[in-house]
């Protein structure tokens, strides 16, 4: 098994190197975690990691390309999949739950990378994940209103932001608690409160 490890393909060892991030990051606070840590808990040594990723920086902003394309592209096939535009906003809010508790680490590097002083790419990735996905709300929460589902008073930027913030909060408290199955208990609940807020009054 540790042979096969040492010697797997490159899109594969970066591949393992991110869940491998993902991981320690939901184990402790990821601006503690060292590439030393990293490649130890690969079983494998600093320079052989580093033959795939030049420095830790790049290593961070792979895992948030990793976070932006699986998050975006699970909550897209959610929306798909839905019956109107409100429905795809639940669906949406109840994947991007369920992705968080399948992976603890990732709001913890997400919150790390949106609060540093300085710029970095992991840093321009996390905020990037942030707008597409707020674009992708507001075509949504529009679409909603021409359905006649959402109130036509609506803000499409505010309603955007709280659906964002309520996600944030419930992610919070989460890791507040130390248990993040409260995310998904907690969550029908949040989104029901949204969604009187934002539907249309009969």
């Amino acid at each position: 098994m540790d042979t096969k490890r040492k010697h797997l393909p490159a899109d594969e060892r970066r591949a393992v190197t991110i869940e491998a991030v993902v991981k320690l990051a939901a184990e402790q606070n990821p601006s503690e975690i060292t590439t030393a840590a990293i490649a130890t808990s690969m079983k494998l040594t600093q320079g052989a990691l580093f033959r795939h990723f030049p420095n830790k920086e790049a290593i961070w902003q792979a895992v948030m390309e990793w976070v932006a394309d699986h998050l975006l592209a699970r909550v897209e096939r959610a929306a798909r999949g839905a019956a109107s535009p409100l429905a795809a906003l639940e669906a949406m809010f109840m994947t991007h739950i369920a992705f968080v508790a399948e992976h603890a680490g990732v709001p913890r590097m997400l919150f790390g990378e949106l609060q540093r002083a300085e710029d970095s790419a992991a840093k321009r990735m996390a905020q990037t994940l942030i707008r597409r996905y707020g674009e992708r709300l507001h075509v949504l929460i529009e679409d909603g209103k021409a359905a006649g589902e959402l109130d036509p008073q609506l803000d499409p930027a505010a309603a955007a932001t709280l659906f964002i913030g309520s996600i944030q909060g419930l992610v919070m408290q989460a890791m507040l608690a130390g248990d993040t199955r409260r995310m998904r208990t907690d969550a029908p609940g949040a989104f029901a409160i949204y969604r009187r807020g934002i539907a249309r009054i009969p």
